[in-house]
Parts: C-alpha cells; structure tokens; sequence
C-alpha cells in the first residue's frame, strides 16, 4: 500500500533559515518514515494532489489552502499558526481569517496561543510545542568572557533595537552581547553597525546557518529574546535545551513558552529593564541558578520525541476518514495543561 502523502506549504525556504523553515524541515524529518513529505513554497490545481495539505502562517500560506479545499474540500488540511498570523494577521486580514475557517484542524505552538482564537477556530485546535534535541552546556571556563546572545533576523516584530539600546547601557567588564541575525530591515542593519561603533560590549555577526548559531548559544551566559510578537519561538527551545537560560519580552507567546512564574522576563520595548536583567544574570550567581533551574523544568516540553508522537497522532486523526466528525485529538486538552 502506497504511503499517504504530505505537502507542507512553508512561506520561507532553507535559505531564509527562520522559524518557519526550521518547522517544515523538522516536520519532514518526523513524518518521513511512515508518509511522502514535500515542502514547497505553495499549491495550486494543476500540482501534485496530497492526501493532506500542511500550511504554515495563516496569511502567507492563505492562497495555498484556499485553492487546495477549493479543489479537493474532501481532503483534509492542517493550518500552523506561527506568530505574526496568531498575534496580528487573524484580527486584520481577511485571508488569514479565511484560512482559520478552511482548516480542518489548527495548530498552535504554545497553550496561550489558544486565548487568541475565536470558539470555533479553538473547537479544532491543538497545542504542540516544537523541540530541539538537548546538548550539554558547554563546560565553564575561569576568567573567560561572558556572552549574552539575540538570535534572530533584524525585522521589527524582533525588536532589535531593544537589545542594541541595552547594550549602550552596559559597561560591565568580561561581558559581549552578541547578535546574530540577518538584516531583513536595511535600517535595522544601519542601527547595528552604528551599536557597535558606539558601544564596545555589542557584536554584531550578521546571519549564521543554523548549527553555528547553536553552538554559539550554547556556550553563552544567557539569551535574549526581546520579540513584541511571538508564536512560540524555536530560539528559546534551543537555549533551554542547551542549559542557557533566557531574558524574555513578557508576552503571551514568551509565557506560554517559559511559563507564568518565570524570573527573567522584561517589559516588551523597555532597554533599561533588559539591562539591568543582563547586570543581575552577570551579577547575582543565585538568579542567575533560579533562570537555569526554571529552564530546565521547562526542556521536558521541548522534547523531540514529544513533538513527535503528538504530530503523528493528529496527522493519522486527519487522515483516518472518520476524522472528519471526530473531535480533536487528546493532545489539545493534555498540552493546554503544560
């Protein structure tokens, strides 16, 4: 028996190295064994039909579903809301709010993601955290310089510029606040040059494939992640899998990864606050071990092996005929209680 066939719709290619990138190809590699998995940037009549259609970002991605249940209503489609289409794009654009109808089944990446939908886009909704396989820290050396990396592309919803503010902020001796990211905003990339003319602590290394970047974090002394929107960012599930606690905006989409109690979040846009977070984590050895500690108890989520099993489950829901009445697969309900 032929195995059933997938097509992810990614708005972003190896190339962009984003978020969205990092879940088709990880989705691939979880769904390859037991299904044919493509990844391409669209669908539209005339392509290959799949026995199930995955889009990610409810906008970038709304023409692709549209055409394929316009085309095919009797096959099944899974629509990922990734952070701009869950936080912005459902409550303005029309195309986006078209595709939370289209979908027979929804995905967000954090439990908080579910407080944005509306009854019926929550009614077939399930949360699924994404993973990153766990690396040891990298050992502590004496006297060694301490890094605080922002992993991420210089776009606005990343708010940089936060960051880059802080740094101007610090003086502290033995500390590097390192940026990796590509500039997507010409501007973003001018302010981050002129950051490092003027503060001597900010780096700025410019894009990095995706395994570089990892090994930087890992031997860093925190992460930052100063985003005004998020869906669930795989920055933070690769620094707490890799024992590297995080500054976080205190968003939803950062609480619903990290946590209600977590220490370490800062008030999206406020530089001051994220500098004096980054004085303590370098100052105050116990906070520091609180961040660490909280992290940790977190990484259990971010588990591949957990990802894994709860996609699968709602992929063999969808394709199983009978998906079409049942109700959403148990991983919703368990997940939203994380």
């Amino acid at each position: 028996m032929a195995r059933p066939s997938i097509f992810i719709a990614s708005p972003a290619s190896a190339r962009e190295n984003n978020g969205n990138w990092q879940t088709a190809s990880r989705w691939r590699r979880f769904l390859q064994r037991h299904h044919r998995v493509a990844i391409g940037a669209g669908w539209q009549p005339g392509d290959a039909v799949p026995d199930l259609l995955i889009a990610l970002h409810a906008r970038r991605s709304a023409a692709a579903l549209a055409a394929f249940k316009a085309a095919h209503p009797d096959r099944p489609a899974l629509l990922v809301l990734t952070g701009t289409d869950l936080y912005r794009d459902i409550r303005v654009d029309a195309s986006a709010r078209a595709s939370l109808e289209l979908a027979d089944a929804i995905v967000v990446l954090q439990p908080r993601g579910l407080d944005e939908l509306d009854a019926a886009a929550r009614a077939k909704a399930h949360v699924i955290y994404q993973s990153a396989p766990r690396l040891r820290p990298a050992p502590a050396r004496r006297g060694a310089t301490l890094d605080v990396a922002m992993v991420g592309h210089l776009r606005e919803e990343k708010d940089p510029l936060t960051f880059m503010a802080a740094a101007r902020l610090l003086a502290l001796p033995g500390l590097r606040l390192l940026h990796v990211g590509g500039a997507l905003d010409a501007s973003l990339g001018a302010a981050a040059r002129e950051t490092m003319a003027r503060a001597p602590v900010y780096r700025w290394l410019g894009a990095l494939p995706h395994a570089p970047a990892r090994r930087l974090l890992r031997r860093c002394h925190a992460m930052v992640i100063a985003s005004r929107m998020e869906g669930g960012a795989n920055v933070i599930i690769e620094a707490v899998t890799c024992g590297v606690p995080v500054l976080a905006s205190d968003i939803p989409g950062n609480r619903g990864m990290l946590g209600e109690g977590y220490a370490g979040y800062f008030a999206p846009g406020d530089a001051a606050a994220l500098a004096r977070l980054i004085e303590r984590s370098r100052q105050d050895a116990r906070f520091h071990a609180r961040l660490v500690r909280q992290c940790a108890a977190r990484a259990r989520l971010f588990a591949p092996g957990r990802e894994q099993a709860r996609l699968r489950d709602l992929v063999d829901n969808l394709l199983l005929p009978r998906a079409r009445t049942a109700a959403p697969a148990t991983s919703r309900t368990e997940a939203s209680h994380d």
